[in-house]
């Protein structure tokens, strides 16, 4: 049932309720089909907005008490059809067709579940939300729910059912209530995207441009209660001084746990959680003065987060991180022979963690997170005396966030959040509260976002900062802009739980672009604009640097892209970080940066990926060269290669020397940095719930010192006597392999392979000393192993009651 033109107003659905469940076995001949009204007319949304889905299709929606229930008959050309098998999430520019269903189960306009089938039988899933998703993306795609599809392939298309339990939805307890829906088809061998009720590119936001699933009544789901306990084992062989090799057991068992505690809130929980079996991180050699941002691969903090990150003050790898003393034990073991590693873990056992989260039927967002590490010991033994010295390397710990998140009209919002770390024993403790609003206008044009954060730091030497963020922007239709002003004062420092790789600085942002969303005679799409930047140090208030960057982004009407970049940073600047020395500063000359990268069209079996860049700064005869070029093939609907390289050339990079003077005074250096990544990566897929993947990483790094400077007061450089023996070569290599098997809903079976260069091994050339040496070279060399088997049921407190 359809109500409304598909332009001006929103397309309707009653919902229809059942007391028999069809069958989810891809066959829409079940009768309580018979029961729904038939959606069709989809939009397309990319390439061309606006025009007709190029193929029909009929759509579906039943509901009962315990689940809702999708059907669609996509009608096309069987021999057509995309039909390569990827895994879970990874549809993307891949050879496959798909179907997705969307919920706005709270009708906020904000926030909302994705759930997608391709047409081999591959699950998606998402969440939805303010901060979410991307151009070609509408959400969260770390977090995976537990729910039921089959396609068949007809001779006049194919055909999809879903089964989404009420376990994998959260909503509003309301006697009869009202829902937003979207549905999604894409053809692949024309790149369509097609929506149910139309979405319009130039319009700001995706969930707000839902259509209305409308009367769902006294829906009285079942208990929602699921269990996942797990077991793993495994062996793991770490290469150590002497020639010798440190050899363990590995063993473990816990339990995840979900707990509905009403329609609209869920309890989740892991207790005594292993995270052995995720892809390794890309570590680097980094020579900056900022952290290395890595990559969350654990599933509880990936899954169901996008409320407690809404403020972005969560980055969840500082839960279970190396603990603090690991490299202090280390050191001390290498540097006295007569000691030995007992043992010295580099991972924080995580206890347990719990979130709790949902919202309430005034569209309340409400969101706690607990989380509990065990203290970590490191024990050395004197090979003399066998006298055997523990040491605490990490205090206990308990980590908390609390979020309270109220959706308002018109995608506006109000969210609080608060993190804290409390530590055992004399170890600091924090604290970091927050205040995000934005405010939209009824059109959906105009946007103002404001932050306000406080943080504060409790232990030996106390201390307390502030950030203040304001922005307003235009945020619909082909001209967009925006103006920003952000302040972060000395000593704001949310990185206990969160992160920020610098703070004391203010700055003012003004942005403007223009985007074209109807095809033109070359082109799908393009779009350009300009940022400027003007930063200041706050205190001492002072001049830091002020950055121009125009871009270009094009789609040609063959499908390949090209993304062009300039960035200009005009004048000396002022850089007050990189000598890692307060109120000091290195004076740096004006630098251009040109930069290109794109693809070829995805959709064939052979996609390219490249990336250039260049950046001189003649002042220092400093100049800089990056190329990356990837292929990925596609062998089979089962089989795809992928091979990334990626090379980065710096002479006379200017940068701390990592040495001072005998006043304390920093010293710099100019040196030439060159660097190499190699990875190699590849899926089989044996079915949609079976698959073997592969990554193997190599990165090489060679830095060659040139001259060492001091730094005046004024920034500027002085001579100073060259310091040898600070060239580096460095190697680091990792081979990550996962056979998968997804035996039923939610459980699997994953076995693992990990081999890694050992952290004392390294690459010794004499002569000419380039990549392919130092690559040959890391195969001689001494390396950790590691082999996992990890079994995880999962159990429904319904279905165990039903056998019972």
């Amino acid at each position: 049932m359809l109500c409304g033109s598909l332009f001006s107003q929103t397309k309707t659905i009653s919902a229809i309720k059942i007391s028999q469940a069809p069958k989810i076995d891809g066959n829409l001949s079940d009768p309580a089909w018979a029961q729904a009204p038939v959606l069709t007319d989809f939009i397309q949304n990319f390439p061309d907005y606006g025009k007709p889905c190029s193929k029909p299709s009929e759509v579906k929606v039943l509901y009962d008490n315990s689940a809702i229930y999708v059907s669609a008959h996509l009608f096309d050309d069987p021999k057509l059809i995309g039909r390569q098998i990827t895994a879970r999430d990874g549809e993307a520019q891949t050879d496959v067709d798909y179907f997705s269903v969307f919920f706005d189960t709270y009708e906020d306009h904000q926030n909302g579940f994705q759930f997608l089938v391709t047409t081999a039988n591959v699950q998606s899933d998402a969440r939805l939300g303010p901060n979410l998703g991307g151009m070609f993306s509408s959400g969260d795609k770390t977090w995976d729910a537990v729910w039921e599809s089959q396609v068949t392939m007809n001779a006049d298309g194919w055909s999809v059912e879903m089964r989404i339990p009420y376990i994998s939805l959260r909503f509003s307890k309301k006697q009869v209530q009202d829902w937003g829906i979207q549905f999604l088809r894409f053809i692949r061998r024309t790149n369509e995207n097609s929506y149910w009720n139309p979405v319009d590119p130039k319009v700001g936001g995706f969930v707000n441009q839902f259509g209305q699933l409308k009367g769902l009544e006294n829906i009285e789901p079942p208990l929602r209660l699921s269990f996942s306990p797990y077991v793993t084992t495994g062996y793991r062989s770490t290469p150590v001084k002497n020639n010798e090799y440190q050899n363990e057991w590995l063993r473990n068992g816990g339990m995840d746990v979900k707990y509905g505690i009403s329609e609209g809130f869920t309890l989740d929980a892991t207790l005594i959680p292993d995270f052995g079996q995720v892809v390794s991180d890309n570590v680097v050699n980094n020579l900056t003065p900022y952290e290395v941002r890595f990559q969350e691969n654990r599933q509880f903090f990936t899954e169901g987060t996008e409320l407690f990150n809404k403020a972005g003050l969560f980055y969840s790898r500082r839960v279970g991180a190396t603990p603090t003393g690991f490299y202090a034990s280390r050191a001390m073991a290498d540097a006295d022979p007569n000691l030995e590693i007992v043992k010295n873990p580099g991972v924080t056992q995580l206890l347990n963690a719990v979130k709790f989260s949902g919202r309430t039927r005034k569209k309340l967002g409400v969101g706690i997170f607990n989380a509990v590490t065990s203290p970590m010991y490191s024990i050395l033994r004197d090979k003399t005396t066998g006298v055997e010295t523990k040491t605490e390397t990490e205090p206990l710990a308990n980590y908390n966030i609390l979020v309270l998140d109220q959706a308002f009209k018109d995608r506006s919002y109000i969210t609080f959040t608060n993190t804290n770390v409390m530590r055992n024993g004399a170890a600091r403790d924090a604290n970091v509260s927050a205040f995000d609003v934005a405010l939209y206008d009824r059109s959906n044009n105009y946007a103002l976002n404001g932050t306000v954060r406080y943080s504060k730091i409790w232990g030996t030497n106390p201390y307390d900062g502030y950030n203040v963020t304001m922005r307003y922007g235009k945020v619909s239709g082909n001209w967009q802009y925006s103006f920003t002003g952000n302040v972060e004062s000395e000593n704001y420092d949310p990185n206990d739980l969160g992160i920020l790789f610098a703070a004391n600085e203010i700055s003012y942002k003004g942005a403007v672009s223009y985007r074209q969303f109807k095809p033109t005679r070359s082109f799908i799409t393009y779009s350009y604009g300009i940022n400027s930047k003007l930063t200041y140090l706050y205190k001492p208030y002072a001049f830091n640097k002020i950055d121009i960057n125009p871009t270009l982004f094009l789609v040609f009407n063959n499908f390949w892209d090209i993304t062009l970049n300039a960035y200009l940073t005009p004048g000396w600047t002022r850089d007050y970080f990189e000598l890692r020395t307060p109120n000091r500063y290195l004076k740096l000359p004006t630098n251009s940066i040109l930069e290109a990268s794109g693809s070829s069209d995805s959709r064939k079996k052979l996609f390219i990926s490249f990336n250039g860049s260049y950046a001189w700064a003649p002042k220092y005869d400093n100049s800089y060269t990056s190329m990356g070029l990837g292929f990925r093939y596609r062998f089979s609907n089962k089989f795809t290669l992928s091979l990334q390289g990626d090379s980065r050339t710096e002479n006379n990079q200017l940068g701390y020397a990592f040495e001072r003077e005998l006043n304390g005074d920093p010293l710099v250096a100019f040196r030439d940095n060159k660097e190499f990544v190699s990875v190699l990566s590849g899926i089989y897929n044996f079915n949609s719930r079976t698959n073997l993947t592969i990554r193997a990483r190599h990165y090489w790094n060679r830095v060659t010192y040139n001259s060492i400077h001091g730094v005046q007061l004024d920034g500027m450089l002085r001579p100073h006597a060259f310091i040898s023996g600070k060239d580096e070569n460095v190697n680091l290599f990792n081979l990550d392999a996962f056979f998968t098997w997804d035996f039923r809903l939610g459980s699997k079976i994953v076995i693992g392979y990990k081999n890694a260069l050992g952290d004392l091994e390294s690459v010794n050339l004499t002569g000419k000393n380039t990549y392919i040496r130092n690559l040959g070279e890391v195969f001689s060399l001494r390396h950790g192993n590691e082999v996992t088997i990890r079994f995880i049921y999962f159990l429904d407190y319904n279905q165990l009651r039903k056998k019972h």
